[in-house]
């Protein structure tokens, strides 16, 4: 099976010499079809901008990105809005809902940019909706709706073109512990009934814990990974623990 994502000696400095900071310093990895895997660090490690990297919101020093066998760096113009519409997925820690549209309009809002057509649009919204339990709350605004049905809301948007890869920024980092769970439990299902492809970033163990696979950075390196097998999700954030108990951090169990 070939990787869904290769990263490459990706390295992204920022700056100039001699007060020049490197953010990445040569990360490799790949992520599998239908993997979940989870990039933890503290602030200032270096997650946010190897997530940002991968969606083209900014571009590597040195190092490739390669996406289905498409190279990034290579990516202008029309293929280039593809990639960030239809190859990508986005979710934002603090949702990115327009707040002059519905959740319904909000959802279907990447159907309209990218020429999905109408019926097929509102029959994945439909099903999404439903997955995520969001259908009450469809003709509402966001400013109607709590934290947490907003951040159903932001993933039915982000999944409603059925993206190779879903990118997660800090997902229940806006939410308490309550919603954080409960959206981690809808990603996790998209996951293992949709086979969706995740990658998220976090700094949160409780939030890693739903990962099948966690890969540990710290001053733009990847310095550690696990793998969760047949183990309990107790048992597998308890290992979270103690790596991150190496970083000097820590995390509450709410699970």
């Amino acid at each position: 099976m070939e990787p869904i994502l290769n990263i490459e000696n990706v390295s992204k400095t920022f700056g100039n010499v001699p007060n020049q900071t490197k953010a990445l310093d040569k990360i490799t990895f790949q992520v599998m079809p239908g993997e979940f895997l989870g990039i933890m660090g503290s602030s200032g490690s270096g997650k946010s901008t190897l997530l940002n990297c991968i969606a083209t919101v900014m571009k590597p020093t040195s190092g490739s990105i390669v996406i289905e066998g498409k190279k990034l760096h290579t990516l202008n113009g029309k293929a280039l809005a593809e990639y960030r519409g239809q190859t990508v997925g986005y979710l934002f820690q603090n949702f990115e809902l327009l707040d002059n549209l519905t959740g319904g309009e909000n959802i279907l809002l990447p159907t309209s940019l990218h020429n999905m057509i109408q019926k097929e649009g509102y029959l994945r919204m439909k099903q999404l909706a439903e997955y995520l339990e969001i259908t009450d709350v469809l003709d509402k605004f966001p400013t109607q709706m709590s934290g947490g049905q907003c951040q159903r809301v932001a993933v039915a948007r982000a999944m409603i073109l059925h993206p190779k890869l879903l990118l997660a920024d800090e997902p229940t980092g806006a939410l308490d512990s309550k919603n954080a769970k409960n959206i981690m439990e809808k990603l996790s299902g998209l996951n293992r009934d949709e086979e969706a492809t995740i990658l998220m970033v976090t700094h949160d163990s409780n939030t890693a814990s739903f990962c099948k696979r966690i890969l540990f950075i710290q001053d733009g390196v990847i310095f550690h990974e696990l793998r969760r097998g047949d183990e309990s999700q107790q048992d597998f954030y308890q290992r979270i623990l103690k790596v991150v108990a190496q970083l000097g951090g820590g995390s509450c169990n709410v699970l």
